[in-house]
């Protein structure tokens, strides 16, 4: 076993009693087109995936299959053409618009392969960021800030610049951002391709233990084979569907060439 599978916390979608929780994200024949016409680029051509509560669900495949534009419909970014897009029982299609950014905000967390850090702040006040921008006080968000920095490793670091950080310092800060707000799903793109494999590594470690620990989703789009042992399922993308769901071990035998 695996250090990643040894630390994993109790995963909800499994339960002793053999009862499936219900579902965080359900999708349910979405498609999602850019351009008309002869130009038009079938991005999602009917995708069915549900993730559940306190799960880490990985979305492979090569580049321009989807992965991206299926994350950025599931966190209420991007509009769907046709489908449903369910998340915590909210449809996203019945949504306006004013209310799906209130939503998102509430309830979706972001990490990003390029940090998005803003180089002029601080540690803390880069992580403060959504709590200033959903309302709170400086004096608050600060000090959640500076609470959650201690959660990732990094309380001794809130009054440095992201400049002086190093590139997994930088993706930990981005993480304690995606987390400020007690998101219920936390959507993220490419987190480790930045990254050497260590500190790769020890990235998704944090994201299992501070997340998943809490019950929150996370979905995680990656060409990255080093990390398939954290995921519970992994997904593989290509041409707009989802083509097959794996375990990590058998995801891991397919990218050595073991599993047809």
């Amino acid at each position: 076993m695996s250090n990643a599978q040894a630390s994993r916390p109790p995963n909800t979608a499994n339960h002793a009693s053999g009862h499936a929780a219900t579902p965080a994200v359900v999708c349910r024949g979405v498609t999602k087109t850019y351009g008309k016409g002869t130009s038009a680029v079938f991005a999602l051509r009917g995708v069915d995936l549900s993730v559940a509560p306190g799960e880490l669900l990985m979305l492979v495949g090569p580049s321009g299959c989807g992965k991206t534009t299926l994350i950025s419909i599931v966190a209420g970014v991007l509009d769907h053409d046709e489908g449903d897009c369910v998340v915590y029982g909210r449809n996203l299609k019945s949504m306006s618009n004013a209310e799906r950014t209130e939503f998102r905000g509430k309830t979706v967390g972001f990490v990003f392969q390029s940090f998005n850090l803003i180089p002029t702040l601080t540690v803390a006040e880069n992580i403060a960021v959504p709590l200033l921008i959903a309302g709170s006080s400086r004096a608050e968000a600060i000090s959640r800030s500076r609470d959650i920095l201690g959660r990732v490793g990094l309380g001794d670091r809130w009054n440095s610049r992201p400049a002086n950080l190093s590139g997994g310092q930088q993706q930990r800060v981005a993480i304690a951002r995606s987390l400020i707000h007690h998101p219920r799903l936390i959507v993220c793109d490419e987190p480790t391709s930045a990254l050497d494999h260590k500190t790769g590594h020890d990235v998704m470690q944090l994201m299992r233990e501070v997340a998943l620990s809490s019950g929150q989703s996370l979905i995680v789009v990656t060409h990255d084979a080093r990390i398939f042992e954290f995921a519970d399922r992994i997904a593989r993308m290509d041409d707009g569907k989802i083509e097959s769901i794996d375990t990590p071990g058998r995801a891991l035998a397919a990218s050595h060439g073991a599993v047809p």
